[in-house]
């Protein structure tokens, strides 16, 4: 897939996503905890852009002609050592990376309260970012 329709989708998927949880967030400015089906949809959101932006990071590595691993933490650092991405940033996209990792396979060791405070500070906003951003420019 050419990347510029590549990040066009992960544009559109990005503001979907990104617009649950805002609606999460104002529901939780609002002083009302999330039920159970809102959680499930705020994890999900979040699984979902975290998966997005591992795709987009192995396809701007792929359309570059690097080495794509099959890490998702190496395909950032990829991305890092590259120059697409700031060194300074590694540290937070491994810990999205692990986030998500815990959604899809430890998912009853989630602490809730985490989750929710990351969405209230904003936290899932880098990840948006990276989704918009147009690498086709980049150097």
């Amino acid at each position: 897939m050419r990347l510029d329709l590549y990040q066009a989708e992960t544009a559109r998927i990005a503001s979907e996503q990104s617009a649950l949880l805002t609606q999460a967030k104002a529901i939780l400015a609002q002083g009302r905890a999330l039920t159970p089906l809102e959680q499930g949809g705020v994890l999900h959101a979040l699984q979902i852009l975290i998966e997005n932006a591992i795709g987009k990071a192995k396809q701007v590595l792929k359309a570059r002609e690097f080495a794509v691993p099959i890490s998702a933490y190496d395909a950032f650092t990829a991305l890092a050592n590259s120059g697409l991405l700031a060194q300074s940033d590694l540290g937070a996209w491994n810990a999205v990376v692990g986030l998500r990792n815990r959604i899809v396979h430890d998912y009853m060791n989630i602490d809730m309260t985490q989750v929710m405070a990351m969405v209230l500070a904003d936290k899932d906003k880098f990840i948006v970012d990276f989704l918009l951003k147009d690498f086709t420019l980049a150097a």
